[in-house]
This record gives C-alpha cells, structure tokens and sequence, in this order.
C-alpha cells in the first residue's frame, strides 16, 4: 500500500488521550485532560464552553503553538502523520500549508507594518515558492474569493485602513492561501457586528463545502454553533465534559454544564426585566481543579464521589455507531 493510499484511509485528524500543562506560581497545572476526539475531511466539529475551559488552547496545540514550557502528552495524528513530538521545522512545512488556522482576533494576528497582500502572499512564498508578483496574483484571487469589496484597490492597504469584518475576510485569505486539509476557526466573529458575523459565517461555511476541508470551529456562541457544524463537543476544565451530533445535543443535553450554558442564553420573548439563569460559582483555578469531575463544586447534583474519582465518558445510546454517539462525562446525568 502507497504511502499516499494510507493517509487516504487514515482520518483526517485523530486525537487521543490529549493532555497539555503549564507552568503557574504554584507549580505545573493541567491545563487539557484526556481530550480524544476524530475529525474526517468535509465534517465540521464545534467547540464550546466558557472562557478557560480549554478550546483556544485545543487550537494552539493542533496547530503546534504552545507556550514553550508547555509539556503534551497523548497523540494528534494528521492524515496518520503523529504531531505530538514532531520537530519544530517539519511542524512549520505542515502550519500554513496543510493546516490553517483563523485567530481571534484579527487587529491583533495581522502585522500592522505590512500591506494585507504581503500578508496573504507569505505562506504562498514560503511553502509553494511562488515569487512576488504570482503571489500578489493569487493574495487577490484569494481577496476575491473572500468576497472583500473593491479587493484589487486594497491590496496595498494596511490592516488599520480596514473595518473588522473586512480584516477578518484577510484573516480567512491568509489561512486558505495553500488550500489546507484542516481548518481551525478559533471565534471568528468576535467584536463583529450580527450582519457582519453572519456573512463571515456563511462564506467560511461556503468553502469548507467547495474545498471539502475539515473544520474546527470555536465559540461559546451556541446559536451560531447549531447553523454551522455537524457535531458539538462541549469543554469545561479542559476536558470535554459532553459530546453528540449537533441536533442531538440540542434536543437532550445530558451534562449539568450544558444544561448550564443552554439556560443561561438569552431568548427572544421573555417578559421584561426577565433575569437570565447563571450557573453558580466560577471557574476554579487550573491548580485547584478536584481529581474527579471539574464542575463538580459547581454543580447541584454533585456528590463526594464526583470530585474524587475520576469521571469515565458514558454513551448514552449505545445502539449508534461510534463516530456518531452522544457520550457525556457525568455518573448523574439521568438524574439531573
């Protein structure tokens, strides 16, 4: 069997067993734990939780930028290709070509002293050799593709010349310019108006369908999770706590923290002055998390057992395939 054949029959992405942990004051804390998860080309997984549950940090160790001092454990396999562990110069020839990623923030990930087409013309340069005027071609077939207005006249436009839906539209130019496999999407409407996110969805949504590429998608918005990816796994102190088929999820959470997280969402209809649910206490610190279950001292149904022992993923129909089932990290959650 050619190697080509192999990485055919191999998922796009397989991850298993995930565990990252960093420095702090007080020591090495775990930051990811037991993050497994499979991803084949032309399906799209959603990530969801609170701010520090792990998504972001998911993100960066797929795509090989992780602080320094950060130990990993576990296994990433790309197209059956191991990651963790890999060199940091075979990682690059595969960051920008076969892996692309949209960070959050935009004004922040563009280089304020270069023209958006030398930024776009990069990873053309770099990884496909291309030199500058094919590369200046192709940043404004990518402008284009993106639907950025008037692309021909900004090419040579800074990132401050441009609104924030239209530096986001670079963001997007920039990570398909070498046509990846993989696209991770890490909140990229934030500080978008609601039109200007909902156009920004449906073009990343139009061509992860043309290109067939996989898709990583992160947020904490769940409305925008249900319109946009085909399965939901749910983080909370860097584990995932719930994962199922996106429509799944949506008509059972199973979970406390996803129950949480759903009635804490703002509806259209309430009476006013109508409060919002909250879901009680905050998010500890990565170094207090208990042994066991990490919502555990936030969760109303929680007994002595879930902080202490460690919490086995359950499926709650068995009868499905695998890849498809609705698995929930709670020994409660029929009671809840």
């Amino acid at each position: 069997m050619s190697a080509e054949t192999h990485n055919v029959l191999q998922p796009l992405l397989q991850v298993e067993d995930l565990r990252v942990s960093l420095p702090t004051a007080r020591g090495r804390a775990q930051a990811l734990r037991e993050v497994s998860f499979k991803l084949e080309r032309g399906q799209t997984l959603g990530l969801i939780g609170e701010s520090g549950c792990g998504k972001s940090l998911t993100a960066l160790a797929l795509m090989g930028l992780l602080p320094e001092q950060a130990q990993v454990s576990g296994s990433i396999r790309f197209q059956g290709t191991e990651l963790v562990g890999m060199a940091d110069a075979a990682y690059g020839r595969l960051r920008g070509a076969r892996m692309g990623m949209i960070f959050q923030e935009p004004m922040t990930a563009l280089n304020p002293l270069h023209p958006i087409w030398r930024q776009i013309a990069e990873p053309l340069r770099l990884h496909q050799n291309m030199g500058a005027a094919q590369a200046k071609a192709k940043a404004l077939e990518l402008l284009e593709r993106v639907q950025l207005p008037r692309a021909r006249e900004r090419l040579e436009a800074y990132p401050h010349q441009l609104s924030g839906g239209q530096r986001q539209r670079v963001m997007i130019s920039i990570a398909l310019a070498c046509g990846p496999d993989l696209l991770i999407a890490d909140e990229p409407t934030t500080a978008l108006d609601v039109t200007v996110q909902k156009e920004v969805l449906a073009l990343i949504k139009q061509l992860v369908r043309e290109d067939g590429m996989g898709l990583v998608l992160i947020s904490h918005d769940l409305g925008l999770m249900q319109d946009q990816v085909d399965r939901v796994m749910v983080m909370y102190g860097g584990t995932v706590v719930e994962e199922a088929a996106t429509p799944e999820l949506f008509a059972q959470r199973a979970h406390p923290y996803t129950r949480g997280l759903f009635a804490a969402r703002p509806r259209l209809g309430l009476p006013r002055g109508s409060r919002l649910e909250t879901i009680a206490g905050s998010v500890p610190e990565l170094r207090d998390l208990p042994a066991g279950c990490a919502f555990s001292d936030r969760c109303a149904w929680a007994v002595e057992d879930c902080r202490r022992a460690p919490v086995l993923a359950q499926t709650i129909a068995p009868c499905v395939p695998t890849d498809t089932a609705h698995r929930v990290s709670c020994p409660r959650w029929s009671l809840s």
